[in-house]
């Protein structure tokens, strides 16, 4: 897979999600290329779950397009999540079951060929070459996660969805996992990434949009939006180091308020 920074693999258009009368996603658009991270970031309830909900297929909008991988997820719906591999923040694994098992039967879900030769070299790679007979809920987090993302990728999807997945890593784990998104990316991946970090942001991402009260708000280069902001009265308040970070321009557009 050959990446293209122009292609976009992922359209979303005016997109609106409402629960009953309440609306949680108003109008929201934005694009995720082949070789680039795109983080999307807003605190609680802004509105981010819903719209990486809605491109997962999980909740039907009320309107607004999603395409993915140029297919239409209301016409084609199949074919765009055959093009999309998913992380979720939680896996949903059983726990008694293997390493193995678990990337046999994600393999046979995906139709992927899984000779035990194949096994091997997956779990050599990720560095979980003697975990093949461990059950899931033997695995450190960090290990946990790298099954996960290896699960998501077994039918070289052309969009991987990452949604918050170093929550609760530690730093060697959260590095390993930085270098496999930039790995993805070099590829030719286009990587959807949810993430509470502003620091992972900053440190991977090559766009991010900012969602708050439902409406995207801000999208651009972390770079490009901390030079943007950093003379705004509310993000100079939100510093705490004298330097303005990603973090304090966040804090200045969505405020100081704690969400629940």
């Amino acid at each position: 897979m050959e990446g293209n920074n122009n292609e976009p693999v992922l359209k979303v258009n005016g997109l609106n999600v409402f629960y009953e009368r309440f609306q949680a996603v108003k109008d929201v658009a934005f694009e995720v290329r082949a070789g680039e991270i795109f983080g999307l970031l807003g605190p609680n309830g802004a509105g981010k779950t819903s719209s990486l909900s809605s491109v997962e297929g999980l909740i039907k909008p009320r309107s607004g397009e999603i395409i993915v991988a140029g297919f239409n997820t209301k016409d084609k719906p199949l074919h765009a999540r055959a093009n999309m591999g998913v992380q979720l923040q939680s896996t949903s694994f059983q726990p008694e079951l293997h390493v193995g098992e678990i990337i046999q039967l994600f393999a046979g879900i995906h139709a992927v060929p899984m000779p035990d030769d194949t096994l091997r070299a997956i779990l050599d790679t990720i560095k979980l070459e003697d975990a093949v007979g461990k059950k899931f809920s033997e695995l450190s987090g960090g290990q946990q996660q790298r099954v996960s993302l290896t699960v998501a990728l077994l039918h070289n999807p052309k969009l991987v969805i990452l949604d918050e997945p170093t929550t609760g890593l530690d730093p060697q784990s959260r590095r390993q996992l930085w270098e496999r998104m930039e790995d993805l990316r070099a590829k030719g991946h286009a990587i959807l990434l949810t993430t509470h970090s502003m620091e992972e942001a900053e440190a991977v991402c090559d766009r991010i949009a900012i969602i708050d009260h439902g409406r995207v708000i801000a999208t651009d280069t972390p770079q490009a939006l901390v030079e943007k902001h950093r003379n705004d009265p509310e993000v100079i308040a939100a510093s705490r180091k004298g330097k303005i970070t990603l973090e304090d321009v966040f804090i200045g557009l969505t405020g100081k308020e704690v969400r629940s």
